[in-house]
């Protein structure tokens, strides 16, 4: 009986443990038990700038045109818009490199359990920001950019 209560209050607390534990783990969140979309509002609070001003031209973009697809139309995570989340979960490998406040977290994975191009690498960048890990960028090493800069027209004015 004890047992269960320890496992469920552990499992309550684990959510809240990923934004204040290790660099890593702050990137964890977004790949495990589920992949979340990073530019997905209820997560800003995840990221900082120069990240998040994208995220804001993409909301904009969404809601000037909420028919089309806008400046962000894959899951930066992955570096895809397909996956099986039984491979990335039990695939997903981090590593990361700590230097004072700053982060670099490694996380390797595959989308699915067979293909060459389902191998995913991507380098997520963290700053440690009153003592919560932030994401500042994420690069795909696998497909060669990153997210910062991307551009995002669609939610601009044209000067």
């Amino acid at each position: 009986m004890r047992l269960t209560v320890l496992v469920a209050a552990l499992s309550i607390a684990l959510p809240v443990a990923a934004v204040a534990g290790p660099a890593s783990d702050a990137v964890k969140f977004f790949y495990v038990p589920a992949v979340k979309f990073e530019a997905d509002e209820q997560y800003r609070d995840r990221f900082t700038e120069p990240v998040t001003k994208l995220f804001e031209l993409n909301d904009q973009a969404t809601k000037r045109n909420p028919d089309q697809v806008a400046c962000i139309d894959f899951d930066p995570g992955l570096d895809a818009q397909d996956f099986d989340q039984k491979i990335v979960s039990k695939t997903l490998k981090l590593s990361e490199k700590l230097d004072g406040d700053n982060a670099q977290v490694t996380a390797s994975f595959s989308l699915f359990s067979e293909g060459d191009d389902s191998r995913r690498e991507m380098l997520w960048s963290l700053r440690k920001i009153d003592g919560k890990w932030k994401i500042s960028d994420i690069a795909s090493k696998t497909s060669d950019w990153t997210l910062s800069a991307l551009e995002c027209m669609a939610g601009q004015t044209p000067e």
